[in-house]
């Protein structure tokens, strides 16, 4: 990428709202995957960068998480400015205040906001009524901090990302649409192995398929994990029952018993495969602890991502 349009993509990025890949240029999501590594590079060398210096960042939490707030909490230290822990009880949205109102407030105290929460709508109402950028921590539909530190992680480790194919085994869920917009922007190829019934959402597969055409990426869902998984690079999975779906627990381990990543489904994977989990995970369920614990597993370099790539989004957009 040349210097010229590196600075107008940073230019362009001041200000926005990350909300999803899908708002993102392909030379935009791979700017913030170069700006994550590069940002990586100076907090191992010890070289204290302070681009958000006095500023300050509000984390609404609708749901509980450990990493989305710690990364997010060190990510504003590491880069000079403050981070402010905002819970449900802790403000009047839990009272029946509109989620407009709030974001309007909120606008006048902070720099940016970022938001973990349930629904969509949720995140679009408080973008769109934020004077300052907002940035989607997780929502039901989507998990697009986490799939930018996961190509990120692939990156890192095979050195290049297009052309790759990454295999998804379990449920179609808010990690696999952003998985599936990511590798759409980046030029990879993506199978999604899913029950029936639990498929990812048609609207998003489709518009997913739509930002493919412009990478030459392939998209493609099945039944079959051997067949998504046949000459993987890289193989991806999730809990069967994410937060919120609990009282199908048991539901779901009938539907997915035959989706576990495990030794046997690996070896039509290639050979020097990584395995990949947004964590946390369930050992003996949705994978074996042969493959979360084996030598090709790099999930904690992921979850150590996820504090670099999020200084990325935040340091672009603040």
């Amino acid at each position: 990428m040349s210097q010229l349009l590196t600075e107008e993509i940073a230019i362009g990025l001041k200000g926005r709202d990350f909300i999803g890949l899908a708002d993102y240029t392909p030379a935009e999501v791979r700017y913030l995957i170069d700006l994550a590594i590069e940002l990586k590079g100076k907090q191992k060398a010890g070289e204290i960068y302070h681009p958000l210096k006095g500023k300050t960042l509000g984390m609404i939490f609708e749901k509980s998480s450990t990493r989305t707030r710690v990364s997010f909490e060190v990510g504003m230290y590491q880069l000079g400015g403050h981070a402010l822990f905002l819970s449900r009880n802790d403000l009047q949205i839990g009272r029946g205040e509109t989620i407009s109102d709030t974001a309007q407030t909120l606008s006048r105290y902070l720099d940016g906001m970022m938001i973990r929460t349930f629904a969509h709508r949720t995140v679009i109402e408080l973008a769109r009524a934020a004077t300052v950028p907002v940035i989607n921590g997780l929502t039901d539909l989507s998990h697009p901090c986490q799939a930018l530190c996961d190509y990120q992680t692939v990156l890192e480790h095979k050195g290049r990302l297009e052309g790759l194919k990454v295999a998804y085994i379990g449920d179609g869920n808010n990690m696999v649409h952003s998985l599936m917009m990511g590798a759409a922007k980046l030029g990879m190829h993506i199978s999604v192995a899913t029950p029936e019934g639990y498929e990812p959402d048609a609207d998003v597969v489709a518009m997913t398929k739509a930002s493919a055409t412009e990478t030459g990426s392939r998209i493609h869902v099945c039944r079959d994990p051997k067949e998504a998984i046949a000459d993987a690079d890289v193989i991806y999975t999730d809990v069967w029952a994410s937060m919120g779906f609990e009282a199908e627990q048991k539901e779901r381990e009938l539907a997915f018993a035959a989706y576990q990543v495990n030794e046997d489904l690996v070896r039509y994977a290639k050979n020097d495969y990584l395995f990949m989990h947004c964590l946390p995970a369930h050992r003996g369920e949705e994978v074996s602890e042969g493959v979360i614990d084996g030598k090709q597993s790099i999930i904690f370099d992921q979850a150590e991502n996820r504090l670099h790539a999020q200084k990325a989004i935040m340091a672009a957009i603040m």
